[in-house]
């Protein structure tokens, strides 16, 4: 391969580390131009080595600061390696951008993007030819190029220059997803419809599409928050209850019939109904897959992580549906959508996709869906849910964050490991899951789940029951083994 860009340095690959969901720093502090042509880099080695850097990269990014700046410095590094880069000229939501890759043909996409955490921070990912996350073969294929480089290994091209040679092309994704978008969806269900919408896509790239999508209905859509503000307003561009706060005011105000939101870079969703009560994705999720097996007649496994409800479990049970169990991380939900074809695919945390889309986490398809639920059904969503436990009874779920000393982590590591109770709660334990943590089942269906976060010195403790007096009984039973 003949490499057209000039070497340049990079900076210090020894304070790049991946996460579950590709790299995320500081800006200006660690992430800076230089990590990220050295990141940017490996991936460039990543595809030549794999075989697929002739079929170009789609280069994505989301609308905090610096991050065009930074996409067209992967753009830059991809002309200096000969490899084809479609940058867009406008913020893209991460869904978006995987659905390119696969209209494209492409050999991946790299997605500028720290998703829903705080301003200052900035991120680059990467998403592998198949449309999804990267599984953790691929992320460390890429951890090890990256180890591998020196300062002076990256091959550079300024974009205009590769805009020149036409390694660098425009893209516009839009009108490829809104196609392909209609035909996951019910658009005339939706077309029946006529709903009051308040949308917060929260200062983001998910900026105009519910718009879009439901132009030419009989739906009216309002939206809070449509501009670019690289500090989101104050809050974290995280659509939990907390950040939702202004839209629950203005759904309340507007007396609109539900309020839908998306995070920074539109791959998670957030629900606010018309009382003003917020619905996390545990409630959400299931309403969704109701309705695809009720109404749309869709049939295949159902997939979740060991931190999500099992209300789902209860639904799929009902169809005679089998249920995948993987660990927590989109990218484990991701090959199940593509290997068991589910028919829905989901996590607690807010991702979701379904059979037919693509296998990356998509707030935009969920909130359409919603919003065709709705419609179709002619019911609210307090009704909707009403209806569900009504036939599937009553779960609550809660996660509690613990923090510990950093000293003290990798010894409660341990001490989780032997946590193996017969009884809790007066109910016996069923099954103990090691899949992510250490999940308990109870005999009443009640589970309880401890598992590390992966980045800082916390546990997470999740927990269902069918009321809370339960989850609080499981959780502090966790709790005391672990001392914290």
């Amino acid at each position: 391969m003949v490499l057209y860009g000039e070497k340049v340095r990079g900076n210090d690959v020894n304070k790049i580390k991946f996460g579950t969901d590709g790299w995320r720093d500081l800006i200006a502090e660690d992430f800076t131009f230089a990590n990220v042509r050295l990141v940017a880099q490996a991936i460039a080695n990543y595809l030549k080595e794999s075989g697929l850097a002739d079929k170009g990269v789609v280069i994505g990014y989301d609308n905090r600061f610096l991050s065009e700046h930074f996409a067209a410095s992967v753009a830059g590094v991809m002309a200096g390696n000969s490899i084809t880069s479609w940058l867009p000229a406008e913020a893209t939501p991460t869904p978006v951008t995987a659905f390119a890759v696969k209209v494209l043909e492409a050999g991946g996409a790299v997605m500028i993007t720290a998703s829903h955490n705080p301003p200052e921070y900035n991120g680059i990912k990467f998403i592998p030819d198949y449309a999804g996350p990267a599984t953790p073969e691929i992320t460390e294929a890429i951890e090890k190029h990256l180890n591998n480089l020196q300062g002076d290994d990256i091959y550079f091209l300024p974009e205009h220059t590769g805009r020149e040679r036409g390694l660098v092309r425009e893209l516009d994704a839009k009108p490829f997803y809104f196609a392909h978008l209609q035909k996951v969806i019910n658009y005339r269900a939706i077309h029946r419809g006529s709903l009051k919408i308040v949308f917060d896509p929260m200062w983001g790239a998910g900026r105009g599409y519910l718009e879009e999508l439901l132009k030419g209905t009989k739906n009216q859509v309002e939206v809070i928050h449509n501009f670019r503000d690289v500090l989101f307003g104050g809050y974290l561009p995280d659509p939990n209850e907390r950040c939702l706060a202004p839209l629950r005011d203005a759904v309340l105000e507007k007396g609109a019939d539900i309020g839908l939101a998306l995070d920074g870079d539109a791959d998670r969703f957030g629900v606010i109904d018309q009382h003003g009560e917020y619905y996390s994705p545990n409630r959400i999720l299931p309403l969704i897959l109701y309705y695809l097996l009720e109404d749309r007649n869709w049939r295949g496994a159902v997939a979740r992580t060991v931190a999500t409800t099992h209300m789902l479990d209860r639904i799929a049970d009902d169809y005679g549906l089998p249920v995948v169990e993987t660990p927590v991380g989109f990218k484990y939900i991701g090959q199940s959508l593509i290997h068991h074809r589910s028919v829905l695919g989901g996590e607690e945390s807010g991702g979701m996709s379904v059979q037919g889309h693509v296998p990356e986490k998509d707030g935009i398809l969920a909130i359409s869906l919603i919003v065709e639920m709705i419609a179709a059904r002619r019911k609210s969503l307090k009704e909707l849910y009403q209806e569900l436990t009504d036939q599937f009874g009553t779960l609550v779920s809660a996660r509690l964050d613990l923090r510990c000393k950093p000293e003290e982590k990798e010894q409660l590591l341990n001490r989780i490991k032997e946590w193996s109770p017969e009884i809790i709660k007066s109910e016996k334990v069923v099954e103990r899951n090691t899949k992510d943590g250490v999940k308990l089942v109870l005999s009443d269906g009640s589970w309880v789940l401890v598992r590390a976060s992966g980045t800082e010195p916390l546990f997470r403790i999740y927990a269902e029951a069918a009321n809370q007096d339960d989850i609080d009984k499981l959780q502090n039973e966790a709790r005391r083994f672990l001392g914290l």
